[in-house]
């Protein structure tokens, strides 16, 4: 272990009272973070407060231990664990718990983290958070139990597209089969997670189809999701999950881009890519990042004019 790792276990291990958090608009890698590590700390006769940073989507409920995470004030003298957030902004309304008076450890894999911790665990080449907390798990000598396994799966799948892209790896199915051999349920949370689509869902994914456009002889594709779209169908944003997956997947596509419209003048911007395109470097222009095939920024404008900016960024980057 480096000394980085050395002295943020001995951190863990030294706090009685220790905070968990990670970034708004939540995702799986997130949730099961959080809540794993929350967990093994339990074991450690640890008092944890695992917080609430934003809504947490429908798809991710079924977690074992998921009413842990909770709105919590903070208080500053505190050991601060910060899971899969690149920057301070990501934590939202919570970003004032990074300040001198706390101790923060910075545990991420994203390639465009700022190191803003006091103790910095990054490492790009995870395929995902969930990997990186399971080696401290074990690192602190912590049995991993089954919910702690549910959690840590859900984090690794969801992130890697079920285990479909790149960043995975032989550590990535090794870490995999160590906690199936936990006695999860792997068949239950698959469903869960991908076979568990609302109606409400799958009529914004139809809308969303019905706005796919393409550039640079296909193999650019943008679909847009609006404020009317969403009430049309009477679904949340967070329903758009699985859009742009779709909408890489077509033969012919390279780069995959969503327009999500949370407000009038402020879209937010996901792109995938399959085999070239280094997406962190798109979306890096508009002070985004992320992953070389999948990242994210946000462009304030209206939606037209983002759709111009990326797909020109998109050409440039070529």
């Amino acid at each position: 272990m480096n000394d980085f790792r050395d002295s943020a276990i001995q951190k863990i291990l030294d706090s009685n009272e220790i905070y968990i958090a990670s970034h708004v608009n939540p995702d799986g890698d997130n949730i099961g973070s959080i809540i794993a590590l929350g967990l093994a700390l339990k074991k450690l006769n640890k008092t944890i407060k695992v917080i609430k940073t934003d809504e947490i989507p429908s798809d991710y409920l079924f977690l074992p231990n998921i009413d842990m995470i909770q709105p919590y004030e903070i208080t500053n003298g505190n050991l601060f664990i910060v899971l899969d957030c690149g920057d301070i902004d990501r934590l939202g309304k919570y970003k004032s718990l990074v300040s001198k008076d706390n101790t923060i450890i910075n545990i991420d894999h994203h390639v465009s983290n700022t190191r803003f911790g006091t103790f910095n665990i990054i490492d790009d080449k995870a395929a995902a958070t969930g990997e990186l907390v399971y080696d401290l798990i074990v690192d602190l000598g912590i049995e991993i139990d089954k919910d702690m396994a549910t959690c840590l799966y859900t984090a690794i799948s969801t992130d890697t597209g079920s285990f479909m892209y790149d960043s995975v790896t032989d550590k990535t199915h090794e870490i995999i089969a160590a906690l199936i051999r936990t006695g999860i349920d792997k068949s239950e949370i698959n469903i869960e997670l991908y076979q568990s689509r609302s109606i409400e869902r799958t009529n914004l994914f139809i809308d969303s189809f019905s706005t796919l456009k393409t550039f640079y002889d296909d193999k650019i594709a943008v679909v847009r999701v609006t404020q009317e779209m969403l009430k049309k169908a009477n679904a949340k944003m967070e329903d758009t999950e699985g859009i742009i997956s779709f909408i890489r997947d077509i033969n012919c596509v390279e780069v995959a881009c969503l327009l999500k419209e949370n407000k009038e003048h402020e879209i937010k911007v996901s792109l995938r890519s399959k085999k070239f395109v280094d997406v962190s470097r798109i979306c890096s222009a508009f002070n985004g990042g992320g992953h070389i095939r999948a990242a994210g920024c946000t462009i304030y404008d209206n939606i037209d004019n983002a759709e111009n900016l990326i797909v020109e960024q998109i050409i440039n980057m070529w």
